[in-house]
C-alpha cells in the first residue's frame, strides 16, 4: 500500500451489496504528490492504477475536480461503507463530499445511466451492464431525495442481481429504466429540492490549498 494515500475505499459489488462468492475487491483511492513536484516542467501523474489488483486512484486535485464535475463514480467513493484508509486530510475530504453535490449530479447520473442504456442491444442484452445502468439510477434518485447517492442498495439487492442473472426479461427491465427515469426527469424539471444549483467551489478549493501546504 503506497503511503501518500489519504483516502482508499472499496467500490463495485462489494460496497454495492451486490458481491457473491467471485467477486473482486475493487478499490479506489485518492493519493497527495508532494507540492514542490507540481513546480517542475513534468507534472506527478493524475491518476495510477495499483499497486493491488483492482485498484485505481486519483490525485487529489484530479479527484476534487471529477467530483465537482459530478463523476458519478468518483462521487460514490465518498459514500463507500467500506473504508480501508483514511488519514486526517481523508477525513477532511469525507467530511467535504456534501460541498460536491449539486443538480449537476442529478442530470450526470441520469446521463451516465442513459449513455449505458443506448449501449445495450435489447435482442442481447449485457445483463451486468443493465444492471448497474438500474443501480445508477436507483443512486440518482436517492441523491435527488436524500442529498446523497445509495451506495448500497439494500432492498434493491435481489432484483438487481436477476437482472445479472438474465432472470428478469429485458422488456421487465426496459420498463422499470424507463419508471425510475421518469421519476428522475421530475424531480429535476419540478420544484427546488434538496440539493444547490452549484457545488460549493469555494470549500473545495480551501480544502486542496490546505492539503498542498501540508504537503510542501
Amino acid at each position: 500500500m503506497s503511503d501518500d494515500l489519504i483516502l482508499s475505499v472499496v467500490m463495485g459489488s462489494r460496497a454495492y451489496g451486490l458481491d457473491t462468492a467471485g467477486s473482486d475487491v475493487d478499490r479506489r483511492g485518492v493519493f497527495v504528490a508532494p507540492t514542490a513536484a507540481f513546480w517542475r516542467l513534468d507534472k506527478p501523474a493524475t491518476h495510477r492504477d495499483g499497486p493491488r489488483p483492482e485498484e485505481f486512484s486519483w490525485e487529489v486535485e484530479r479527484f476534487c475536480g471529477l467530483a465537482l464535475d459530478a463523476n458519478p463514480t468518483v462521487l460514490e467513493c465518498l459514500w463507500s461503507p467500506v473504508v480501508e484508509v483514511v488519514t486526517p486530510a481523508g477525513q477532511r475530504l469525507r467530511d467535504l463530499r456534501e460541498a460536491f453535490v449539486s443538480e449537476r449530479a442529478l442530470r450526470s447520473f441520469a446521463g451516465y445511466a442513459e449513455d449505458q442504456f443506448r449501449r445495450i442491444d435489447p435482442a442481447a442484452p449485457r445483463w451486468k451492464q443493465a444492471m448497474h445502468m438500474i443501480r445508477l439510477l436507483i443512486s440518482g434518485l436517492h441523491l435527488a431525495r436524500h442529498g446523497e447517492p445509495l451506495v448500497r442498495v439494500g432492498p434493491h439487492r435481489e432484483r438487481l442481481l436477476a437482472i445479472r442473472r438474465g432472470e428478469l426479461p429485458w422488456a421487465e427491465v426496459d420498463a422499470w429504466r424507463a419508471a425510475l427515469s421518469a421519476e428522475l426527469s421530475a424531480v429535476m424539471t419540478g420544484a427546488p429540492g434538496t440539493l444547490p444549483a452549484r457545488p460549493d467551489r469555494e470549500r473545495v478549493e480551501e480544502f486542496l490549498v490546505g492539503v498542498r501546504r501540508e504537503n510542501l
